[in-house]
């Protein structure tokens, strides 16, 4: 016989846990609107800079920035973008397979790469499995502003101008939708492919394009990581949103079924007790 009390108690716990599901779903669908804003809103300064940067490298090819010229590789630095907490669906994970999948193939060695972790998930991942994490952030806030990340990307940038290592790519998740978001690679450093400058805009440049260089690049860097956080936040948002939705969903499906089944059981309770009655009035007569 299927214990009543049992079921009631898995109803009750279902029903506590999709209240708790739905208010998370609720809160992260407030926060992937803003964070969406906010990410849209960079995308201006983002071409406007990258223009203006396009613009005065192409005419100091020969200004021998060390953000511009490429070098033998013998380290290569990878930043990973994720997330502090969890329960948001294959956020981190999908980055996570993605950034170990490309460390199998390129590198033989764990000296020939570190790791720059920006979330608590990412950097216990790497941490756990014993690779070289030389800086981490912790604890973004969930509308992060330029000051939260300056310091993790000048870092990344003086490291790569100190020789710390020779290449840094960048991971993190594109937000596409909603619903949708894709894994991201981008070669930070050095700054071999910087678009040119459209249009038919000319620049004239005072004092001279390489002492603006100086000052523009590692901006220029910095504005690329919290181009990425901005948009790879959206994405966290929007994967908190569906997982939360998907959980909620899950648990009106389980609380129906095991209403039934407490129907069920309920109804045969009665029926025995109404035999075992009428089983008992048969013979006293």
């Amino acid at each position: 016989m299927v214990n009543l009390r049992e079921i009631k108690g898995r109803i009750t716990s279902t029903k506590s846990t999709k209240q708790i599901t739905k208010a998370m779903q609720m809160v992260s669908s407030s926060k992937l609107r803003r964070a969406e804003q906010n990410a849209k809103a960079y995308v201006p300064y983002m071409e406007k800079i990258q223009d203006v940067v396009g613009a005065i490298a192409s005419g100091t090819k020969d200004s021998g920035h060390p953000m511009l010229t490429a070098r033998p590789v013998k380290k290569t630095a990878y930043l990973v973008i994720g997330s502090d907490r969890g329960l948001a669906g294959a956020y981190n994970s999908s980055i996570l397979r993605q950034v170990q999948r490309t460390i199998n193939e390129r590198h033989r060695s764990k000296d020939e790469y570190v790791i720059l972790a920006v979330g608590r998930v990412v950097r216990d991942y790497f941490v756990k499995r014993d690779h070289n994490v030389i800086s981490d952030v912790v604890g973004l806030p969930d509308q992060p502003t330029f000051a939260d990340i300056k310091e993790i990307a000048r870092n990344a940038v003086g490291m790569f101008i100190d020789g710390t290592y020779d290449e840094l790519y960048m991971y993190y998740n594109h937000f596409v939708s909603a619903i949708a978001s894709e894994v991201t690679e981008k070669k930070l450093l050095p700054l071999t492919d910087i678009a040119p400058a459209s249009g038919n805009a000319s620049y004239e440049f005072e004092p001279s394009g390489e002492a603006i260089l100086e000052v523009l690049l590692p901006q220029y860097a910095e504005s690329l990581v919290y181009g990425a956080l901005l948009d790879g936040k959206a994405s966290e948002h929007a994967s908190r949103m569906t997982a939360m939705k998907n959980a909620t969903d899950n648990a009106s499906d389980l609380i129906s079924d095991l209403s039934l089944q407490y129907n069920r059981a309920r109804q045969a309770a009665i029926t025995q007790e109404i035999t075992e009655i009428v089983g008992g009035a048969a013979a006293l007569e």
